[in-house]
C-alpha cells in the first residue's frame, strides 16, 4: 500500500510545488493538501494519513504550529510520522520537535525541497518511525562542540556510552534494558548518572533525554567526520 501523504504550507508557491513534486511518486499518495494549521487538523481526522509534511510556521500565528501538530499527534495520533520544513538552521528549534520524542520525526530545512529523493527519504523514514535531522544542524552542533577542548561524553563509562547509544535511538527504557540485558531498575540508574556527568537539567524547552542524545549524535558524526573538519 502506498503512504498516505498530507501536506500543509501556507506559501502558494511552495504549497503547489510539494504537490506536484511528490505525485506520481511510486509508493506515495497524496491525500490532503493544506494552507493552515485547522484546515491540516481537519484533514488529519478526516484521511488518516501516514505522515504529514508540514512547514514549521502557518496560519493562524505564524510561530510553531508544525512542531505543535507535531507534539499534539504524538497524543492523539501517535502511529503517524511529521517531517518539519523550515527555513530556519536553528538547532533549538530540532530539539523543540524531539522533546516529545524522536521516533518518526524529521526536521528538514526548505532548501532540500529542490532534492525530491531526500524528501522521500525522510518521509519514508518517518514512516517507519526512525527520525531524521538535516545535515546542517548536525554540523551546527558539531561546529558547537568543536570549540569545546574535551566532551563531557569522555566522563562517560563503557556502560554508560552503550546506555545513550541506545537513547539516542529513541528507545524507551524498557527496550534498552531488553536490548542490553540489564534491568529496568539499573537503566535508569545509568540514565541518571549519564544526566548528571553531562550536567543537564530538566527545562521547560528541551528534555535531559533528548539534550543527552544529540551530545551523542553530534559526537558520532564529528568523529566520523574526515581530518580537518
Amino acid at each position: 500500500m502506498p503512504l498516505r501523504v498530507a501536506i500543509a504550507e501556507d506559501s502558494y508557491l511552495v504549497r503547489e510545488g510539494l504537490s506536484q513534486l511528490l505525485t506520481g511518486v511510486a509508493g506515495l499518495d497524496i491525500v490532503a493538501v493544506s494552507e493552515d494549521t485547522y484546515s491540516l487538523i481537519d484533514a488529519i481526522e478526516r484521511e488518516t494519513p501516514d505522515v504529514v509534511l508540514t512547514d514549521i510556521r502557518m496560519p493562524p500565528f505564524r510561530e510553531r504550529e508544525g512542531i505543535r501538530v507535531a507534539a499534539q499527534l504524538r497524543e492523539t495520533h501517535p502511529e503517524i510520522g511529521v517531517v518539519i520544513l523550515s527555513q530556519y538552521a536553528d538547532p533549538a528549534l530540532a530539539l523543540e520537535l524531539f522533546e516529545s520524542g524522536s521516533k518518526g520525526r524529521a526536521y528538514l530545512l526548505k532548501e532540500r525541497i529542490g532534492n525530491r529523493g531526500e524528501l522521500v527519504d525522510a518521509i519514508e523514514a518517518v514512516a517507519n518511525g526512525r527520525s531524521v535531522v538535516d545535515p546542517k544542524i548536525i554540523d551546527a552542533l558539531i561546529a558547537e562542540r568543536a570549540r569545546s577542548a574535551t566532551s563531557p561524553l569522555d566522563e562517560l563509562t563503557t556502560r554508560e556510552r552503550e546506555v545513550l547509544a541506545e537513547v539516542a535511538t529513541g528507545k524507551s527504557n524498557a527496550a534498552i534494558a531488553t536490548s542490553l540485558f540489564l534491568t529496568k531498575r539499573a537503566v535508569e540508574k545509568h540514565i541518571n548518572a549519564i544526566f548528571m556527568k553531562l550536567n543537564l537539567r530538566e527545562s521547560e524547552d528541551t528534555s535531559r533525554r533528548v539534550k543527552a542524545a544529540l551530545m551523542f549524535l553530534t559526537e558520532e558524526s564529528a568523529g566520523q567526520a574526515p581530518p580537518g573538519v
